[in-house]
């Protein structure tokens, strides 16, 4: 094996920091001058003609949050130029929240996402460590909209999609929007201390277990209102960025990683539960990797299968690989099972052979099932969210949040 790519080698620390210092030196140019995010091209040049969005913006005040607690020149800015835009722009001062995004021409794109607040809440929990400024007021304004607009008690899991005067809620239910939900509790859980966040993240996990468990580990993604699973939709275009029919095993893998840091975080390696969110962990990552790593002949993670883990979408995203190294990685801390570190080792070879750009920077975010460059789904390179956690997530503190655990000086 090549040091390079096992985990704990001096090799591979080294490959994740070039790659982390390529990532934030690519995505420098993301602002707009109101604020808000360009969507990046394959080289990092913005496409200006594409509209400015929320999850995007706060993706991009995480990482260069990050990047300003790792001691990164420059960070500090564009983590501040990235506050702007949500505090701005992308704020609707009229109806509370936030916009989807707005379009090159400035107009309001209709429409407020679970999605989007739950990326601005991650944004805020991680420039409040950066001390940026502002943050803590962002951060209980996202909580405040949040709590009142999205958070359904009762149910112990979120809604998704409310018109743009917070007057008409959609039907739809979806887990993505709970899963990064889940991703921003912690956050805040471990930013300010407010228990009350870890436990609504236990909740969803929940839920998210138990459908999976009578789903063979294939989780539903789309819901109705009642949560009653629609196994069926989109099946007509099975290739939505957000929405795609079927089983998404990046998905599961992502899963598997949050489950891990709540229930370390929450009840602890020895607590008397622990056992059945590591087993579901487990499950959940197997039967992701089982079904759709080099499922067809070719290397790569498959973008979906359907209900019985046949391939649907046959295209690899990079961020489904950016988790699968992340849960690896994590699955490997935890359990010390060498099988993960293997899958590790697998995971980085892919990555270097095929989805890191060495000529541009950062990694290709779509590609086919024979490897090839595409972008029917996701062309160019929106932001650096999941690639570059995936230069940190390996040796951080399994049970706490990726910028909660910064600066550490393993990295």
């Amino acid at each position: 094996m090549n040091a390079k790519y096992a985990i704990d080698t001096e090799e591979n620390k080294k490959f994740l920091k070039e790659l982390r210092e390529e990532l934030l030196h690519f995505g420098r140019k993301f602002p707009s001058p109101g604020g808000s995010s360009y969507y990046l091209g394959d080289d990092g040049t913005p496409w200006t003609d594409r509209p400015r969005e929320t999850w995007i913006t706060s993706r991009m005040v995480h990482v260069y949050s990050m990047g300003t607690l790792l001691k990164y020149d420059g960070c500090a800015k564009l983590a501040d130029a990235g506050l702007k835009g949500l505090t701005g722009e992308l704020n609707d001062k009229k109806n509370g929240g936030w916009y989807a995004g707005i379009t090159a021409d400035g107009t309001v794109i209709p429409g407020k996402q679970c999605y989007a607040h739950a990326f601005v809440i991650l944004a805020a929990t991680s420039a409040i460590l950066a001390k940026r400024p502002g943050a803590e007021e962002l951060l209980n304004e996202a909580l405040k909209i949040y709590n009142e607009k999205f958070w359904i008690e009762e149910e112990g899991l979120a809604s998704d999609i409310w018109d743009t005067d917070f007057k008409l809620l959609d039907s739809y239910r979806g887990l993505n929007a709970n899963m990064h939900s889940v991703e921003a509790f912690l956050a805040v859980a471990d930013v300010t201390g407010d228990k009350e966040y870890r436990k609504r993240a236990g909740r969803i996990i929940d839920k998210v277990i138990s459908w999976a468990e009578a789903n063979s580990f294939r989780i539903p993604e789309h819901f109705n209102s009642e949560w009653v699973a629609d196994l069926d939709c989109n099946k007509d275009r099975p290739d939505d960025p957000f929405k795609p029919y079927g089983a998404t095993p990046g998905h599961g893998i992502e899963w598997s990683r949050l489950i891990m840091q709540w229930a370390l975080s929450e009840i602890g390696a020895d607590g008397e539960y622990f056992g059945r969110y590591l087993n579901a962990a487990k499950e959940l990552y197997n039967r992701a990797i089982t079904d759709a790593w080099n499922a067809d002949g070719a290397p790569g993670i498959v973008y979906t299968t359907d209900w019985e883990g046949r391939p649907v979408v046959r295209d690899r995203m990079h961020w489904t690989l950016a988790e699968a190294i992340n849960t690896a990685a994590v699955l490997y801390r935890v359990t010390g099972d060498n099988r993960y570190a293997e899958d590790y080792a697998g995971f980085m070879e892919y990555l270097d052979k095929y989805v890191h750009d060495s000529r541009y920077g950062s990694w290709f975010h779509q590609m086919d099932s024979d490897n090839r460059v595409i972008g029917t789904v996701w062309p160019g390179k929106s932001d650096i969210y999941h690639a570059i956690q995936a230069t940190l997530i390996p040796y951080l503190d399994v049970s706490v949040s990726v910028a909660a655990n910064l600066p550490m000086e393993a990295l």
